[in-house]
C-alpha cells in the first residue's frame, strides 16, 4: 500500500510579533517528491512560514508535520531539544547567506555535522564531502577556503553541507537574492537538477520565471495568508485574485 501522506503539512499556522500578524492561519502541504515555490511581495510571511517548517521560528498556534512527526510537539525541555535536532537532522536548510564557517576548508564544513552528528569516522566524512560536492559542480573545490569562493560557490557549498546529512526535504530561503546576478544561474542549475531527482522541496524565491520552470505548485502569499495557489501554468498566466494579478503586473515589468 502506498504512504500517501503528505511529506510537509502545515495546519492552521499563525505567528504574531506584537501587534503584527505575519502568519494569519496557513494551511498547505507538500507530497513526497514535490517541488514547491513560495512567491509574494516583502513581508507577506514567507520567511516566517518556510523557518516556522523546521522551528526556527515558533508558532503561536497550528501544527507542522514532517512525514507524520509533529514537528512542533509540547515537550519537556531537554526532551523537546532531542525531538527537534532529530527532526532538523532530515531538513536541510539553505538561507540567503551562505553561513559557511571561514576558518573550516569545504571539505570541513560539509563533514563536520554527518561526523558529529552521525559519528561517522574522517575518511568515509571527506568521501562523503567529496560525492556532495561532485553533486553540486565543486570537486575541485574540497580543500579550499571560503574567503577563496564566488558567492554562487559558496551557495552550492551551502547545498552540499545540507545534503549531506541526507534530508528528507530541502527549504531554500532565498537562496539566490544576495549574489551577483550573474552567479544567480548556476545555483539555481543545481536546485534544478535536485528537482529532476524527485527531492521535496519548498524554495521561496523572488524569480518568477525560475519558479515557473521548477515548481509542481506556486504559492502566492500577501499579508500573512496564501491568497492563490495553482501550477506555475495556472498561477502566472490565469490568476485568479486581483491581488496576484496586480502583483505579477509589478513584478514582470520591473
Amino acid at each position: 500500500m502506498n504512504d500517501v501522506r503528505p511529506m510537509i503539512d502545515v495546519r492552521g499556522a499563525r505567528k504574531a510579533y506584537g501587534p503584527l500578524e505575519v502568519l494569519k492561519g496557513i494551511d498547505f502541504s507538500v507530497a513526497r517528491g514535490q517541488i514547491i515555490a513560495v512567491i509574494g511581495p516583502s513581508g507577506s510571511g514567507k520567511s516566517t512560514l518556510l523557518r516556522s517548517i523546521n522551528h526556527l521560528e515558533t508558532l503561536d498556534s497550528g501544527e507542522v508535520w514532517l512525514d507524520g512527526v509533529l514537528v512542533n510537539q509540547r515537550l519537556p525541555g531537554r526532551a523537546f531539544e532531542r525531538h527537534i535536532n532529530q527532526v532538523r537532522q532530515q531538513m536541510g536548510m539553505v538561507f540567503q547567506h551562505f553561513n559557511l564557517f571561514p576558518h573550516l576548508s569545504v571539505c570541513d564544513n560539509i563533514a563536520i555535522a554527518p561526523a558529529k552528528l552521525k559519528g561517522i569516522d574522517k575518511a568515509s566524512a571527506r568521501k562523503l564531502a567529496l560525492t556532495m560536492l561532485e553533486k553540486v559542480g565543486l570537486a575541485d573545490k574540497i580543500d579550499a577556503f571560503p574567503a577563496r569562493l564566488s558567492g554562487g560557490q559558496k551557495q552550492r557549498v551551502a547545498i552540499a553541507r545540507a545534503l549531506a546529512m541526507q534530508p528528507k526535504v530541502m527549504l531554500f530561503d532565498e537562496a539566490t537574492s544576495a549574489l551577483d546576478p550573474e552567479l544567480v544561474d548556476e545555483v539555481n542549475l543545481v536546485m534544478k537538477q535536485l528537482a529532476s531527482e524527485h527531492m521535496t522541496m519548498v524554495i521561496v524565491t523572488h524569480e518568477m520565471r525560475f519558479a515557473a520552470e521548477v515548481a509542481d505548485r506556486v504559492l502566492f502569499m500577501a499579508d500573512g495568508t496564501v491568497i492563490e495557489e495553482g501550477t506555475p501554468d495556472e498561477l502566472f498566466t490565469q490568476p485568479k485574485q486581483e491581488r496576484t494579478r496586480t502583483f505579477l503586473r509589478k513584478f514582470l515589468s520591473a
